[in-house]
Parts: structure tokens; sequence; C-alpha cells
């Protein structure tokens, strides 16, 4: 029985579930204590971060799993993953799908772009045939093994076949038993709503908001009256960081100190009452870590 908790209830019910980008346990801890509850695991966030690359394809899915699994024992929440293309064929979306679901992830996105994939919203992107998309995903449904484990079609289409193309795949995805679809990178607000128009109804609909991005930046409450039922910010907060890590890193070696940024940071105080230092010391001791062995 599915429970009223599991995202798959959430998402067919408003609020729309806004899921912010996240892509280590600490930004994980940070998003669950301002509130969230669903978390949007992020190829690009996981390059961008872990290898210092851009997002086209370099991030292997044992990286992915590593991540999932990592955030998995440090938060308590729905967590939404990028797999890419499936890192393969069908035979290879069976095997992300059992590992993504055995590290925590409560919805694999799978998109249909070629090998190597690009960002959704860079240009210069490829497909592969729609029904090959569609064996992979019959084969993440078939893979999973916890029927509230989402599989989330994804299509480039919009910016290679063209908007009335990417609809047409979409419902294709739709048919081979996708539980969320999602049309990436449509560039207007009409679009978003054409979007809902001709695919929603009896499926949630998933949207995807990058700053800078090709799709116009609306909140969670405009996507929610469009008809949407997800949206994500996967990059916000590595955007967010990084461009605070400019200008720290500048200001250390400008002034020879920290002192000019010091009202931005969190003192050694502060950052471990973020992560729980205190309560970890307190319950190692009740556990007796750390007590001199009797001899």
């Amino acid at each position: 029985m599915t429970q009223p908790n599991t995202l798959r209830s959430q998402l067919t019910k408003p609020p729309i579930v806004i899921a912010p980008g996240v892509y280590d346990p600490l930004t994980a801890l940070v998003a669950t204590q301002a509130g969230f509850h669903s978390l949007y695991i992020s190829g690009a966030a996981i390059a961008y971060t872990r290898l210092g690359r851009p997002d086209i394809g370099l991030v292997s899915v044992s990286e992915v799993v590593e991540t999932v699994a990592l955030i998995s024992d440090r938060v308590d929440a729905n967590l939404i993953v990028d797999a890419d293309n499936g890192y393969g064929n069908a035979l290879n979306v069976e095997r992300t799908v059992r590992l993504f679901e055995k590290a925590g992830a409560h919805a694999i996105q799978i998109e249909d772009q070629s090998f190597p994939k690009r960002c959704g919203h860079l240009d210069d992107k490829a497909l592969i045939p729609a029904d090959e998309m569609a064996g992979k995903i019959k084969a993440a449904v078939d893979a999973r093994r916890a029927r509230d484990t989402l599989i989330i079609a994804r299509t480039d289409a919009v910016a290679v076949e063209g908007f009335d193309r990417a609809i047409e795949r979409a419902l294709i995805y739709r048919d081979a038993g996708a539980d969320l679809l999602f049309v990436e990178a449509p560039k207007a607000r009409e679009d978003l709503a054409d979007i809902v128009k001709r695919i929603g109804g009896n499926v949630p609909l998933m949207a995807n908001m990058v700053e800078g991005g090709k799709t116009p930046m609306l909140s969670g409450a405009e996507l929610e009256a469009l008809g949407f039922s997800l949206v994500v910010f996967p990059g916000g907060i590595v955007r967010t960081l990084a461009r605070t890590a400019v200008e720290y890193y500048a200001s250390l070696a400008a002034h020879g100190s920290t002192q000019p940024l010091r009202d931005r940071m969190f003192d050694f105080h502060d950052m471990n009452a973020l992560i729980g230092t205190p309560e970890m010391i307190a319950r190692g001791k009740r556990l007796g870590a750390g007590k001199p062995e009797r001899k």
C-alpha cells in the first residue's frame, strides 16, 4: 500500500513538491534543516563539485551511487536522483536502477540523450531513438524493487527535434510506464503551460529551474498554478557557493586574512552546532565510546 508520506503520494495532490539541488551530505543536511522533505541529487552539481568539470557525461555511475549512499545515511528525505542517460543501454539501466535504489534513491531520472550526454541547457545535444528510450523506461520499471521507487522520463527533444516532437516523445515514455514526465528546457512560459495542456492529467509533470538557462524562472507557486507536480532547482546551491568561494579566496589573497568576510561565515562553534557535533559527542559518551580499555 502506498503510504501517505511517500513521494508518489505527495505528487498526486497539492502543494507542488519543491526539491532543491544538493550534491553532498552537508548541503542535504542544510536543505532538510530549512524544511525541505524532498531533495534533488543533480548530476551537474556532482560534476561541478566533485570533478570541477562541466556536465558533459564525465560522472560515472559509481560516483553517483556513492553520493546517494552518503546523503541517504545523513538525512531522512525523499531523494530524487539524476541518472543521466542510464549510463548505457537498457541492460545498463537495469543495473543503474538497482544500484541507485539500494543506495537510497526514491526517484530515478533517465533522459533520452545519446552518449556522451550534455547538460539539458547546453547546445548541440543528440538523442537516441524514441523506441530505444521506451525500452530503457520499461527496463527501469521492471528493475525497481519497490513500487514507490519512481521512474522519471526526461526528454531533451525540444532543442533537437522541436517542441511538438518533445511532446510526442513524452507520451511514448508515459505509455512505456514512466511515473513522471520531464520535458527539458522549454523556452517560454507558454510552452510550460502547453506541456501541461497536452500531456498532463494522468501522470505528474516535472519542471526544472536553472538560473540563466533556457527556461524562464518561475516560482513553485506559479508552476503549481500551471499544473506541475514537481519542480527542482538543481544547481542554485552550487552557483551560490561558487560565487561565495570566488569572493572568499580573492579577499583572503588581497588581505591575508579572513576577517573581511567574517560576518558571512559560520565560526567554529556555529559550524559544529550546524552539523550536530555536541549531540554526536554526547551520544558517543552514552554508548561508551572513548572510554579507556579496562585491564
